[in-house]
C-alpha cells in the first residue's frame, strides 16, 4: 500500500514526503511531536472556541514551519510520518493556502 504525505503551499510545487521505507511512528508519539512542535512554533488554534482537532494541528503546523523547514529532510520526514500516524491515514495532503487536509 502507498504512503505518502504531499504538503501544498502557494506558488510552491507541492512537496511529498514518501513513506514507504520509513518506520511508522506510534499514533501516541506522533501526537506529541506534533503538540511539541506546535507549541515551540508558537501556532494558534484555528478555531475561535480554542479546540485543536489533531487535523487543525498538522495544517497549522505545516503553515508556521513554512518551506523552509520542510527542506530540511529529517524534519519533513518526522513532520510525514506523525501526520499519517495522528491522522491514522496511509496518504494525507496538507494544502497550507487553503488550510485543509485530503486523504
Amino acid at each position: 500500500m502507498r504512503s505518502e504525505v504531499t504538503v501544498t503551499f502557494k506558488d510552491a510545487a507541492p512537496l511529498r514526503m514518501d513513506l514507504d521505507k520509513e518506520a511508522a511512528m506510534a499514533p501516541d508519539a506522533a501526537r506529541a511531536w506534533l503538540d511539541r512542535q506546535f507549541t515551540d512554533m508558537g501556532c494558534e488554534p484555528l478555531r475561535p472556541t480554542g479546540k485543536v482537532l489533531t487535523a487543525d494541528k498538522v495544517v497549522v503546523v505545516a503553515q508556521a514551519a513554512g518551506p523552509a523547514r520542510f527542506a530540511d529532510p529529517l524534519w519533513a520526514q518526522n513532520f510525514a510520518r506523525a501526520a499519517s500516524a495522528a491522522l491514522g491515514k496511509p496518504v494525507v495532503h496538507v494544502d497550507v493556502p487553503s488550510l485543509t487536509i485530503g486523504y
